[in-house]
């Protein structure tokens, strides 16, 4: 099972969000994870994956230029279909609390939706999330690289958790479904 993280980072951030995702995807047996920056990441990738994930630092409550102008590139893919029925899951991180997160999770969605991608989110029945996080995907809000401020580098941490509780989830949720469909193609025949 193959698992594909794009994402696009200016401070780092996003970067490290994007990493803990991979960790959590890697902790299942069986899933092959690639992570790459969205300067270096190939659309045509996409096609032999099972899950996709992409993620962005959050630009006035959107998808930042540089992975907003990748997902332009998606619309041969759109065009036949290739990433009907892919798992798809999005992340982003923000420079204050209030900073659009959840918009920016939203329009990351959009693009997913429109391929006939499934989306995976992460619950409620998860303590941090339900106090913390958000329902559409991981969304971070990142400390300022001078400050000491304690609750913002524990809020941080608890959001590099949540991004493995996120991987861990889509490699359980794409493992289920394509060994779902290779049972149903083997019964339809039967």
């Amino acid at each position: 099972m193959k698992i594909y993280i794009v994402y696009d980072s200016e401070a780092g951030h996003t970067e490290q969000l994007a990493r803990s995702i991979a960790k959590g995807a890697k902790s299942v047996e069986g899933t092959e994870v690639f992570i790459n920056h969205v300067n270096h990441a190939n659309i045509k990738d996409l096609e032999q994956m099972d899950a996709i994930i992409w993620g962005c630092p959050g630009h006035f409550g959107s998808i930042s230029s540089g992975l907003k102008a990748w997902i332009d590139k998606l619309g041969y893919l759109w065009a036949n279909g290739k990433l009907v029925d892919k798992i798809g899951a999005v992340f982003c991180t923000t420079a204050t609390v209030h900073g659009g997160i959840e918009a920016t999770l939203l329009n990351l969605i959009t693009p997913m939706l429109h391929q006939g991608m499934m989306i995976v989110g992460l619950p409620a029945n998860i303590p941090d999330n339900a106090l913390y996080g958000s329902y559409y995907g991981i969304g971070v809000t990142s400390p300022d690289e001078d400050t000491d401020d304690v609750l913002s580098h524990s809020l941080f941490e608890k959001g590099l958790a949540l991004g493995e509780a996120l991987g861990k989830r889509v490699a359980y949720m794409t493992n289920t479904f394509v060994n779902g469909k290779k049972f149903q193609s083997t019964q339809a025949y039967s």
